[in-house]
């Protein structure tokens, strides 16, 4: 298929950029500094489980609301890069300062995650959406997954330098607190995120686009409406978002969840962190085989492959008792959550009108954000409710069973028509 072009490289660079939050801030780092600063406040391990929860679900509420609104806006000339920059550049501030909210200050440091969860999400829908400007339907899937390739590449490099500077704090090898060396931590992945996102605002353009029109707001709203109206002719699209919706909130769950899960099951944090680190190592190597496992059986048939692995984690969670257990569940989850959300990524990219690239990316980012307000929701209450952080786990395993039963109803050969192309068309 030939070496990646200029703007491939750049676009799956954003992954080396940006993973490097979610590994430090959303799954590793961040967790325990919160549940350690609610800890010393008073607050219950369970009870801290569960506001780390709903931030979370409010976080992607709130991108819920904006995608499809701010995805069809983006669609006019000029406005993809712009949206994309904005949330960018929110979500690297506030990473920031996380830094300099004092630690025992919980609650303003779960607004200002709430912040940084916004803007890693709102760029994300933008930076989906480029996959269509920046390569070609037959190297869609390799791209796709090359991108999250690199992020689990990239992220270990800030990822290990922050686990030094915590474990060398926490062996008094070096005259920093642990709560310091944390937010020494946040500075190192803000800083990686913002300087490795040079390269996307640089050499990435909006390919295809629909032509601006005076009153760009109320067009989008008319044509959002347009496309609902015309949902009957966009069903396999629909019903492949609607499985989407089930499946990828159990893998956003249990992405986000972990560290916190661990922490409550008596796992220490340097362990944890190890672990994660580890993760990311396992998951590069695993996500470029299912991109060619998908090229040779089909996303489709490979996405069922992952659903049914995180099927067995959900029960496995259950009888978790070790340490040694939680090493094998880590491992088990490395080796299909890179390869669902590529194969996802790409496939859906395949199914869109291009110059329409942003408001259906709005759609599938709005079908993964508000499932992933039920599944962190689901989790904590059911936690709460039984007292036992593996019920709470167990719980997810509804979602990938929904999730298979409408994948299996999408039809195997999917093709956009020019009819439904000319449905989604701006009335002027």
């Amino acid at each position: 298929m030939g070496k990646m072009t200029k703007p491939e490289r750049s676009w799956a660079f954003y992954d080396w950029a940006n993973s490097a939050y979610s590994i430090v801030v959303v799954t590793a780092i961040f967790p325990l500094y919160f549940k350690s600063a609610a800890t010393e406040a008073g607050i219950s391990a369970t009870t801290s489980t569960a506001y780390w929860g709903y931030a979370n679900s409010f976080a992607t509420l709130i991108v819920s609301i904006l995608a499809p609104l701010l995805g069809t806006i983006a669609d006019f000339r000029g406005f993809k890069k712009r949206f994309f920059t904005f949330f960018a550049s929110l979500g690297v501030i506030f990473t920031l300062l996380l830094a300099v909210v004092p630690n025992d200050q919980w609650l303003i440091l779960l607004g200002f995650f709430v912040f940084t969860s916004v803007g890693f999400a709102g760029a994300n829908i933008f930076y989906d959406a480029f996959l269509v400007d920046v390569t070609s339907e037959d190297r869609m899937n390799r791209i796709s997954s090359n991108g999250f390739a690199l992020g689990y590449i990239g992220s270990t490099i800030p990822f290990i330098i922050s686990i030094a500077i915590i474990i060398l704090a926490q062996q008094e090898i070096i005259p920093l607190s642990v709560g310091i060396a944390s937010q020494i931590a946040f500075v190192i992945t803000a800083l990686w995120w913002g300087l490795f996102t040079i390269p996307m605002l640089k050499n990435v353009e909006q390919k295809y686009y629909v032509e601006r029109v005076s009153n760009p707001v109320a067009t989008s709203f008319k044509k959002l409406f347009t496309t609902l109206k015309n949902i009957k002719a966009y069903r396999a699209l629909f019903l492949f978002l609607l499985a989407y919706f089930f499946y990828i909130d159990g893998v956003h769950t249990i992405l986000t969840m972990s560290t916190a899960y661990g922490s409550d099951l008596g796992i220490s944090a340097s362990t944890l962190l190890i672990v994660l680190f580890l993760v990311q190592v396992v998951a590069a190597p695993f996500t470029i085989m299912f991109s060619k496992l998908g090229q040779k059986f089909s996303e489709k048939k490979m996405i069922f492959v992952a659903i049914i692995v995180y099927i067995i984690i959900c029960i496995y969670a259950y009888f978790l008792k070790t340490a040694i257990d939680f090493w094998i569940l880590a491992m088990l989850v490395a080796t299909v959550q890179g390869g669902i959300q590529a194969l996802s990524r790409s496939y859906f990219a395949k199914l869109i009108p291009k110059e329409s690239s942003n408001e259906f990316f709005g759609f599938y980012n709005i079908f993964g954000k508000i499932a992933a307000i039920a599944g962190p929701t689901l989790m904590g209450v059911t936690a709460q409710l039984t007292g036992n952080t593996s019920s709470g786990v167990f719980s997810l395993i509804v979602l990938f069973v929904f999730g298979a039963f409408i994948l299996w109803r999408v039809p195997n050969h999917v093709v956009f028509s020019a009819e439904q192309s000319a449905a989604n068309q701006i009335s002027r």
